[in-house]
């Protein structure tokens, strides 16, 4: 008898512009619905904010002329979705989780708000140069 892999995964290269920070966030909640979440569901709500603060964080501090970032979902068969931006930027490094802006900031909560949302994030090298943020999320309701 043959396994079943139920694993979903999608894929797509975006434009560095806050156009496509933007367009990463609603294909993310769109690939989501058509994968059984519909946009007011709490994982859907919580995975669109997540890819856009990655998204626009690739955009805003990780761009490089005339290249793109990767945004990539997948969920595995525990129910566990994992989002991915790959941007050109690896030798950026990014702050520590527990950054903590001040209250007069105008910027830098961010990856606060991935830390609060996700249950898990990180980095990891993304040959040749660049790095990947990832974030994971597990099904609550769905």
């Amino acid at each position: 008898m043959k396994s079943q892999i139920s694993t979903r995964k999608f894929t797509q290269l975006l434009s560095a512009t806050p156009r496509g920070a933007r367009l990463a966030r609603l294909l993310a909640t769109q690939q989501l619905d058509e994968w059984g979440w519909p946009p007011s569901s709490p994982v859907s709500e919580d995975a669109a904010l997540v890819v856009a603060e990655l998204a626009a964080n690739a955009v805003t501090h990780a761009r490089v002329g005339g290249r793109c970032f990767r945004l990539s979902l997948a969920v595995d068969a525990s129910g566990t979705l994992r989002i991915e931006v790959a941007d050109p930027r690896g030798d950026r490094e990014l702050p520590p989780h527990t950054t903590d802006p001040g209250p007069a900031a105008e910027s830098g909560r961010g990856l606060l708000l991935v830390t609060a949302l996700a249950d898990d994030w990180g980095t990891a090298p993304y040959p040749p140069s660049g790095k990947t943020v990832w974030a994971c999320l597990t099904s609550r309701s769905g």
